[in-house]
């Protein structure tokens, strides 16, 4: 074990190998390095499961990856958030997802949280901004995709509706609701052609 050692040190020091940034504690890589590696794994898991169930746990996990925003700040204002939506009280919800928006930019799930509030009180543009700002930061966030294709579906916008669902069924082919919209949306639109 020691000519092991000795070896790697004597590595290290004639700079033979690369020192990762966080090699003065090896057990614990970066953060954000896990969490990406843990949803590129999770969203390769969705894409190839064939089993509803089994795809709802894994999307499961990866809204439980979403919803760590890495500060304890900002998830206790996202958990007040969700309490003031449950109770219907939409711009109380609003006041702490600006906040977490402003505090936290580059928190996908901030954005995307604030947009459902957006749609639940009818203030489409401004949801669809609030999606926009969410896909640019994970563009496979499959429930801004979602929001997207609902809010063209009601407003008339069927075709980009219907590409949304693809969208949303490229990265979760199991999803129940958009392979029940892509299959309505197609016929109403090859009915619509005749």
């Amino acid at each position: 074990m020691r000519i092991l050692q000795a070896f790697l040190t004597a590595l290290l020091l004639s700079g033979s190998i690369a020192v990762p940034a966080w090699a003065d504690d090896p057990v614990t890589p970066p953060v954000a390095a896990t969490k990406d590696a843990r949803l590129n794994q999770l969203f390769i898991d969705l894409k190839r499961e064939r089993n509803e169930k089994a795809a709802e746990r894994i999307a499961g996990r990866i809204w439980g990856e979403w919803s760590q925003s890495g500060s304890a700040s900002i998830d206790l204002m996202m958990q007040w958030s969700q309490k003031a939506i449950e109770n219907q009280k939409f711009d109380v919800a609003l006041d702490f997802l600006d906040q977490v928006v402003t505090l936290q930019p580059n928190y996908a799930e901030g954005w995307n949280r604030r947009a459902t509030v957006h749609f639940m009180m009818k203030n489409f543009g401004k949801s669809m901004s609030d999606i926009d700002h969410t896909l640019q930061l994970e563009p496979r966030h499959f429930g801004a995709l979602s929001g997207l294709a609902q809010i063209m579906a009601l407003t008339g916008h069927k075709q980009s509706a219907l590409e949304a669902w693809q969208k949303v069924l490229a990265i979760y082919p199991m999803m129940r609701s958009a392979q029940d919209q892509v299959a309505t949306l197609s016929e109403e639109l090859a009915g619509e052609g005749i």
